[in-house]
């Protein structure tokens, strides 16, 4: 049992890892490859080279990963990224060439936009779990972390300048319509693998400043059980001490809190921002 504990971790991130590279594969194969839309890196330009060869891609997806797997080895963590990026790159380029014999060969059907959208959200749903794994899914995650680590170039700039001579050369093979759907894919499967990664935990955050501090405190406390920090701050123009209160709130609970704030000083000044997650008491556990 502690031997089960001690290694879950591992486990949990590997199996996510797994399912997630076999989720891309299948988005890939069902969708992307039968309507001729590049996916952007390593896999984009396997499926250039299938297009006059008919070499397997889940290979050339593996071969074309090696060089960059051995630098990243050198300048991105050594073992710890090399064990869970090695895991997603070989269950992706094996599911890639296996689905094959499984998977219709011309896709489910022959609209380009729904094989765009749907190729977006299914692999998008597998990249975020691998990301959910720490793990790295080859090719453009890799190419992208070396970028930034020895040129100092930024995460999306990589990503985009490695994307972008994908789709320019899928655009001269296949066509600049599947180039810009192909755009669109790529764009669609970010956000739903952003989505995933996070999980639907978005919250709201609230600076108010109040001349009743304390009554607008108790209000939050006791209606809505929310915690509530109280800081001094000093305003500029008029130079008089203000308390500010701070507060963290779900998305449904926004309007609960207007009405709160209006309730009890209808002069008070609030600011509502937006926060990608909360950890702790009264939302989700202070745990990876």
């Amino acid at each position: 049992m502690k031997i089960l504990k001690r290694y879950w971790p591992w486990i949990r991130d590997l199996g996510l890892i797994i399912i997630g590279s076999l989720a891309q594969a299948v988005g890939l194969r069902l969708f992307l490859i039968p309507a001729n839309l590049a996916s952007g890196g390593v896999s984009g330009i396997s499926q250039l080279i299938n297009h006059f060869t008919d070499w397997p891609i889940g290979l050339m997806v593996l071969i074309g990963n090696l060089p960059l797997f051995i630098i990243g080895w050198r300048f991105l963590g050594g073992r710890k990224f090399g064990l869970r990026t090695a895991v997603a790159i070989i269950s992706y380029s094996v599911a890639v060439d296996v689905l094959v014999f499984f998977l219709p060969v011309n896709g489910l059907t022959d609209d380009i936009f729904l094989n765009s959208l749907y190729g977006a959200v299914v692999a998008g749903f597998g990249y975020g779990l691998v990301y959910r794994g720490r793990g790295t899914s080859g090719g453009s995650d890799i190419l992208a972390r070396i970028l930034n680590h020895w040129r100092g170039v930024s995460m999306s700039a990589s990503y985009l300048m490695v994307d972008s001579a994908v789709i320019l050369g899928a655009g001269l093979v296949f066509g600049w319509k599947e180039a810009l759907y192909a755009l669109i894919t790529l764009y669609v499967s970010g956000l739903v693998a952003e989505t995933v990664l996070e999980g639907p935990r978005t919250v709201r955050t609230a600076l108010i400043v109040t001349a009743q501090p304390k009554l607008v405190s108790e209000r939050i406390l006791e209606d809505m059980s929310r915690g509530v920090t109280m800081m001094s701050a000093t305003g500029a123009y008029t130079g008089a001490n203000r308390p500010v209160l701070y507060c963290v709130v779900t998305r449904a609970e926004v309007a609960l809190l207007k009405n709160i704030v209006n309730e009890a000083d209808p002069k008070a000044f609030m600011v509502i921002g937006q926060a990608h997650e909360a950890l702790g008491e009264g939302f989700q556990p202070l745990k990876a």
